[in-house]
């Protein structure tokens, strides 16, 4: 398990800083699987998850949902047949902060269980 799996999300208020690109490719490295993309100017974590079927990806959804609420921070999510595209993101600060990253840990960790 990563360090930034076992971490809990802060509040994050606009006017926060976001993570610099140090802390982006110190971070990165603990969560290899996500891809770094650009929406609108406004850096993400995205990353798509693989299922056999629609009712696994839905169920995949819901339990983010659960972390998400426990954690108080909510990602974008993409459900089709057999996939799910999680997108992390704090929109306060229009980019990326240490609990984005903390949240695509505990994202990947849904499928090691």
């Amino acid at each position: 398990m990563s360090t930034l799996a076992k971490a809990n999300c802060q509040a994050c208020r606009a006017g926060a800083l976001s993570a610099c690109t140090s802390e982006v490719e110190e971070w990165l490295l603990q969560i290899p699987k996500w891809s770094l993309i650009k929406v609108d100017g406004i850096e993400q974590l995205q990353r798509q998850f693989k299922f056999n079927n629609f009712v696994a990806a839905m169920s995949f959804a819901n339990e983010l949902t659960e972390i998400a609420e426990q954690q108080d921070h909510h990602p974008a999510i993409l459900v089709e047949w057999g996939k799910a595209t999680v997108t992390w993101w704090t929109h306060s600060i229009a980019g990326l902060h240490r609990n984005d990253f903390i949240m695509a840990a505990k994202t990947d960790q849904l499928l090691a269980k």
